[in-house]
């Protein structure tokens, strides 16, 4: 018989855009599914089929992210998840002290299992691994704009490079003519090459067909890994194999102002600021030099606002890589951490000023906000772009928050997010 409270996949993801990214392709499969910010304080009843726990590890220290990740996978056991995922970046992190590798390798070693996939595809937003090589719309990571991001510069596209520096185990590619082979050849390939008892499997995903075939040879993995788009096929699995908890979507819009603030430097990002403006939407630029001195505070910048009269308003952060650099010379820690305090000072501000719609760009920048507005489980909504849901704080029905990766979304999404959570 089957049992609709089943646990079938407990996720944790290294931040929050990542988080919701995950959910949405597990809703969109029909299946009940909670989104945790951190892992609960509290004991919560649980009557979903998954669970996504976002963390905030994706630039973290490689030793406080494992223990962080090791702590969130731990809960999502004693709850009873049947299988695990470790959802990160679909750009991946090919920075030599990335803790991708390191948090893989504890959870392999704590669990006791012999290998996993690497899964970064994501095809919905063009990132496809073909011959082990991320590939982002085409054209290899390390010659993408990628190359230049500010705090994980990209420079190898291949995932088995990336993996040398950060993991221990060995990388073994399983290639596209591999998937469309017998199981059992495959099944040889992985043992004959595998050593130290572990390793890492590195599968082609450059079409749909593959991400099914992936979840139909290792969907039984105790530990599976990647971006958002094996999760889709991993939804379609539970359905098909198992009884799940339908998905029942609130309302997508609400009544309110809405508020976008961005911090992601991303081209996507950029492009989706500039569309914004071009309709002739209100938009105010927050400066990270004039942050650092004090010339912009929270309570500058929203008197500058209030004075527009605008129920909906942008404010970014957002800058191109040369403008990033220069502020960056005064720190880089120090001032991505006082942009982080400031938009989620200016999204609690907005909350007590009867703005119910927030839309934040950016991973970092979204921990920060949802941290700061204290919400901490969600209902996952419909999706304005793929992977980018509207979420429904439980404690809080009226509010919707949309949390944005930089790359996702297409250049008009900040308009759209506006309409499609803006109730008349």
């Amino acid at each position: 018989m089957k049992d609709k409270n089943t646990l079938y996949l407990g996720c944790v993801a290294d931040d929050f855009t990542g988080a919701s990214d995950a959910a949405s392709f597990l809703v969109k499969e029909g299946i009940k599914t909670y989104l945790f910010n951190g892992i609960p304080k509290k004991d919560i009843k649980l009557d979903c089929n998954a669970i996504i726990i976002a963390l905030k590890t994706r630039n973290q220290d490689a030793k406080e992210a494992v223990k962080e990740t090791l702590e969130a996978f731990q809960w999502l056991e004693k709850k009873g998840a049947k299988q695990f995922y470790f959802k990160y970046c679909s750009t991946f992190d090919s920075t030599p002290k990335g803790n991708i590798g390191p948090v893989i390798d504890a959870v392999m070693e704590a669990y006791d299992i012999p290998y996993t996939v690497l899964c970064p595809s994501l095809l919905a937003n063009d990132r496809r691994v073909k011959n082990g090589e991320l590939l982002v719309k085409g054209v290899p990571l390390d010659q993408s704009p990628m190359k230049n991001h500010p705090l994980t510069p990209m420079w190898s596209s291949k995932i088995e490079e990336l993996m040398k520096d950060q993991g221990k185990y060995q990388s073994i590619q399983i290639s596209a003519e591999d998937l469309e082979g017998d199981s059992s050849e495959i099944d040889e390939k992985i043992h004959g090459t595998m050593n130290k008892g572990k390793g890492y499997l590195i599968p082609d995903f450059y079409e749909e067909k593959h991400g099914a075939r992936i979840v139909e040879l290792f969907g039984d993995l105790r530990l599976l890994t990647g971006g958002s788009g094996l999760l889709s096929h991993l939804g379609k699995r539970f359905v098909k194999n198992s009884g799940v908890l339908q998905n029942q979507n609130r309302e997508t819009g609400t009544k309110g102002k809405g508020i976008l603030l961005a911090g992601s430097c991303s081209t996507a990002t950029l492009r989706q600021i500039a569309e914004y403006e071009s309709r002739g939407h209100q938009c105010y630029k927050v400066d990270p030099l004039k942050v650092l001195n004090g010339e912009q505070n929270v309570e500058k910048i929203w008197e500058d606002i209030t004075r527009l009269k605008e129920d909906d308003i942008l404010i970014y952060s957002s800058d191109d890589v040369e403008n990033v650099r220069k502020a960056q010379k005064a720190g880089k820690e120090k001032v991505a951490e006082k942009l982080e305090t400031t938009m989620k000072e200016l999204a609690v501000k907005a909350m007590g000023h009867h703005y119910k719609r927030i839309v934040v760009a950016g991973g970092e920048t979204s921990g920060a906000v949802t941290q700061g507005l204290g919400y901490t489980t969600y209902q996952v909504g419909e999706s304005i772009a793929p992977g980018v849901p509207i979420l429904i704080p439980l404690n809080q029905p009226e509010v919707r928050l949309v949390l944005k990766s930089g790359n996702f979304g297409q250049k008009d999404f900040f308009v759209k997010a506006m309409e499609m959570t803006k109730k008349d």
